[in-house]
């Protein structure tokens, strides 16, 4: 594989785990825009365990993921209030908030960046990204999935029925924000230089397109958004100062006509009858 190939494929992973961050938090129906936060928290954390402290990249991922849960959670318990664009402006708020802590933060370098991350190949951040999704996709085969789609759909009627709505909306903040934390560590390790200007909103803004693109019912909806989002703009290239325009026009026209994204649960049960029908 090329350096260029290889290097699209781990955008494509890093990408995945993006719109995973985003997928997860979404089937309780919410909203975050601000998962580009939880992705700098990782990058930086990841970063600083093995530049510093000399930590072995998959420990300092690990802990990463799990101090951007914590923070998901925490971040979680004030969201509970709040619903729909109100929610979105919230975590918005939360993630310009993050981006300017690291800006004014001089251990981890302020404006001028973090450095000293060694390289990793596309195969080790594949090896995260697949095993993320593979849980994710399990997680969707069990009772606490369906937990999670009952808040979405009807949050009182799911209280009514015992369901603790409280905990099942912050564990969900909290999944995706771990998530998010990882696909920050692995980010830094393959960019080997991270400023907080990469985590800004519009940061946020692509892992949210990820999972509106691809599909915000299953778990590989986020998968295809991700490498159709990182695809398009290089094989569109050839229209030279025409090819962003062109990209926009393609996701409208995406949106326009699914807008549940190129593939969904149903189209899933679909595929599964006709096997089933198949002598």
């Amino acid at each position: 594989m090329s350096t260029y190939a290889a290097g699209l494929s781990a955008d494509i992973g890093i990408a995945l785990l993006g719109g995973l961050s985003v997928y997860v938090i979404l089937a309780t129906g919410q909203l975050s825009l601000g998962n580009a936060a939880f992705m700098a928290v990782g990058a930086y954390l990841a970063s600083a365990l093995t530049v510093y402290a000399g930590l072995p990249l998959t420990a300092a991922l690990m802990l990463a993921g799990l101090a951007s849960g914590f923070l998901g959670v925490l971040v979680g318990f004030p969201a509970l209030r709040l619903r729909g664009i109100y929610l979105a402006m919230a975590t918005l708020g939360f993630g310009e908030m993050t981006r300017s802590f690291f800006l004014d933060f001089a251990p981890a370098g302020g404006a001028g960046g973090f450095r000293g991350m060694g390289p990793v190949s596309t195969a080790y951040i594949w090896a995260w990204s697949a095993s993320l999704l593979v849980g994710v996709v399990l997680l969707e085969r069990s009772r606490l999935w369906l937990e999670f789609r009952a808040v979405n759909d009807d949050e009182r009627a799911a209280d009514l029925i015992g369901l603790n709505t409280t905990a099942i909306k912050v564990g969900a903040f909290g999944l995706g924000a771990a998530i998010a934390g990882v696909a920050g560590g692995l980010f830094a390790y393959h960019q080997l230089y991270i400023e907080p200007g990469m985590f800004g909103f519009d940061r946020s803004i692509e892992m949210v397109l990820y999972v509106v693109l691809g599909g915000s019912t299953v778990a590989v909806g986020p998968l295809l958004g991700a490498t159709l989002l990182v695809l398009l703009p290089e094989f569109l290239r050839f229209l030279a100062d025409w090819r962003l325009a062109a990209f926009g026009a393609l996701l409208i026209l995406v949106l326009l006509f699914r807008r549940q994204g190129i593939i969904d649960r149903g189209m899933f049960r679909g595929l599964s009858r006709r096997k089933w029908a198949t002598p």
